[in-house]
């Protein structure tokens, strides 16, 4: 009786031990399928998706959009994009349009299916493809369609031409080796399971030159004194991490040590507290720079902000010591910051004070507006009505006779948001036109505060 209920126990934990890892959720990954026309994309796309999804035909150029679909193979799930058939004939109907959407879907994926016609033998615009491709550094895989009789032995001696090390026979109306297919790009590409996703913090770092009430401001948002606030400058030496929740969001709250000019640190202890200050910056997601309103936006808050901005960070400014001020309007004191230094105007600004806790709700909703703007993503059609309209609005100027074209925009990453732009040629941006088009960003869609990378890129697919 002892033996089987050790046995049961035993038998327990390994059916729950089982059952945790079934609930794991894999990261969901993005395939492209890519290749001239008429090689059987569209066929190959319902076959992995297991429905008729893309209109299949033996017409050149019935796929003309991205055409997405989430497909699921062993337990994996994944993110299916068809593409229309990469030509650089310029007589084919729509061709700019379908090699732009193709362009896009390369620039999404993960990992990349290059289908090619058995029967047809490797063509010279597979190998123009292949090498753009291979250019992406992403993982391509070479399907060498329409190998529709499993016992025929192919010849596959041409296609290994094109340069892709990994190939793969298979055929999309009978499912051949189709599967076999998604497992082999599969192990190329980083799927990692990943628990339930928990709450995460989010990383507040206060930073700001020596007393100007960082110490206050962060007791004033915990309701408690939990840093030591002082009048003697550097009373905070140590970056201080203290959790709080608010409103069901979890922040982690740094307090860093009064940021100095570097002849002024000449004790050892303040320079190791700099140090803890710049890794306090790197583990934020967002700072609020305190400012003394009797001093207002000098040299350091100017050089802090560029760091902030350097670093991918989003940034709120806090004006603290309004209980100093008599006689004068918070308005004011906003417009005169931003007149005195113009990239003031990238962050929101409040006005308060952290000893008589004024507008400190407003950094508590601040901080959840941003961090939503830090994680928003941005649909490729709303970037590239965007910038449509803002070219329209201002022309990019005149480099050498020539000017910029930019034929699309995509976003690469939400934290930092870093913006991929298609141009003709990219040494055409100019800095001015650059910070036009930024500004035109956050103006539109709502990104003050947030971090915003411009990289600009040539076209590829274009002869």
């Amino acid at each position: 009786m002892l033996i089987t209920l050790i046995l049961n126990q035993y038998l327990c934990y390994f059916l729950l031990v089982f059952l945790l890892m079934s609930l794991k959720k894999f990261v969901k990954m993005k395939i492209a399928l890519v290749g001239r026309p008429n090689v059987g994309k569209s066929a190959l796309f319902n076959r992995i998706c297991q429905k008729r999804i893309s209109i299949v035909e033996d017409i050149e150029g019935v796929t003309r959009d991205r055409i997405y679909a989430k497909a699921e193979i062993n337990g994996k799930e994944f993110d299916l994009i068809d593409t229309g058939g990469i030509s650089f004939e310029k007589n084919m109907p729509f061709i700019d349009q379908i090699r732009m959407q193709a362009e896009i879907a390369i620039e999404e994926a993960d990992g990349i299916i290059l289908v090619v016609d058995l029967k047809a033998k490797a063509q010279i615009l597979d190998k123009e493809i292949a090498k753009i491709l291979l250019a992406t550094k992403k993982p391509v895989i070479l399907a060498i369609n329409k190998a529709d009789d499993q016992t025929a032995k192919y010849d596959l001696f041409s296609f290994y031409e094109l340069g892709v090390e990994n190939l793969l026979a298979v055929s999309a109306i009978h499912g051949h080796n189709v599967f076999d297919l998604i497992e082999k790009l599969f192990e190329q590409l980083p799927f990692e399971t990943e628990e339930k996703e928990e709450k995460k913090n989010i990383n507040v770092a206060v930073i700001g030159r020596a007393n100007v009430g960082k110490s206050t401001l962060l007791n004033a948002m915990l309701g408690s004194d939990r840093c030591i606030v002082s009048p003697i400058a550097g009373t905070t030496r140590d970056a201080v991490d203290v959790l709080l929740e608010h409103n069901q969001e979890s922040f982690l709250f740094i307090d860093t040590a009064g940021i100095r000019r570097k002849h002024k640190e000449k004790e050892t202890i303040e320079k190791f507290s700099s140090l803890r200050t710049q890794n306090a910056l790197k583990r934020a997601d967002i700072c609020i720079l305190v400012i003394d309103v009797n001093d207002g936006m000098t040299s350091q808050e100017k050089r802090i902000l560029k760091e902030i901005e350097t670093l991918g960070k989003g940034c709120i400014i806090f004006i603290n010591k309004w209980d100093c001020v008599k006689g004068h309007r918070m308005e004011h004191c906003i417009a005169s910051i931003k007149d005195e230094y113009s990239p003031a105007k990238n962050f929101p600004i409040i006005v308060g004070s952290a000893k008589e806790k004024r507008n400190i709700d407003k950094v508590f909703q601040s901080l959840l507006d941003l961090k939503l703007q830090i994680q928003r993503k941005i649909s490729t059609p709303d970037l590239n009505r965007f910038i449509e309209k803002s070219m329209q609005r201002t022309h990019p100027p005149m480099v050498k006779g020539k000017r910029l074209r930019v034929f699309y925009m995509v976003q690469k990453t939400t934290h930092p948001k870093k913006f991929i732009l298609f141009v003709n040629y990219p040494n055409l941006m100019t800095k001015a036109y650059k910070q036009y088009l930024i500004n035109s960003l956050k103006d539109t869609f709502s990104l003050i505060g947030c971090p915003i990378e411009f990289t600009l890129r040539a076209r590829t697919l274009h002869k």
